[in-house]
């Protein structure tokens, strides 16, 4: 199965092409937050580089978020019009588990942390514990400050893996932390498709991945959103 993925949830912006778990091409770009000018000329390209056609592609995946506000909404925005152009099943992703699966090449038992900047002292997180038989998540996709998640990962005697552009903010507060090196660290579309894939693999009922039903993660209200009511 040919899976066309795409991450526009932070600075970097990933786009990959996979053949099932074997990743074809992946083009990625971390010099500033201009998804809208580059995520569809980086498609393009990354498909000529391949040799493929857009009718080849028969599965298009994309985080969800949570992230950027702006650049969610600008990953899904260019997600469902190619899936409904191109009448093609997609699935969103959530942006931290993908992280987390950037990991899974990583022998030992460990714990994923995926931590990406909120703002204000807070961290979209999630946690995930990695075993050489599996991938368990351990609690859902949420918004944290960083104080508190360091005092619950206090609790865990695994080691923890910070994961995302919010990975040095967790490090202040939680020394014991480690941080991997930035290929590992940062957003991958491959990690994203791959994802993607299994959430496919494992649904028996593949109507769900009609575009109607794609839905951005947000976590929390923009920041227009609190200003207009009154909130920080």
């Amino acid at each position: 199965m040919k899976i066309l993925a795409i991450d526009t949830t932070a600075v970097t912006a990933t786009a990959a092409l996979c053949d099932g778990e074997k990743r074809l091409g992946e083009f990625t770009v971390c010099t500033a937050m201009h998804h809208s000018e580059t995520m569809l000329p980086m498609i393009k390209e990354l498909l000529r580089s391949c040799s493929c056609t857009f009718d080849e592609v028969q599965l298009l995946a994309g985080s969800a978020g949570p992230g950027s506000f702006t650049g969610v909404r600008i990953g899904a925005s260019i997600l469902l019009g190619l899936a409904f152009e191109k009448s093609i099943p997609c699935i969103g992703v959530s942006s931290l588990q993908a992280l987390s699966y950037n990991m899974s090449g990583i022998s030992g038992d460990f714990i994923a942390c995926p931590v990406m900047d909120a703002r204000r002292g807070q961290l979209y997180n999630a946690l995930f514990r990695h075993t050489s038989e599996c991938i368990t998540r351990l609690c859902e996709d949420r918004i944290i400050m960083a104080d508190q998640l360091a005092a619950e990962l206090a609790q865990y005697t695994l080691p923890v893996y910070f994961i995302g552009d919010g990975a040095y903010i967790a490090k202040a507060e939680y020394e014991k932390g480690l941080i991997p090196p930035e290929q590992l660290r940062l957003q991958s579309a491959y990690s994203v498709a791959q994802t993607a894939l299994r959430i496919y693999e494992s649904t028996s009922d593949k109507t769900v991945f009609e575009p109607q039903f794609f839905k951005p993660t947000y976590l929390r209200a923009s920041q227009a959103e609190r200003e207009r009511n009154g909130l920080k």
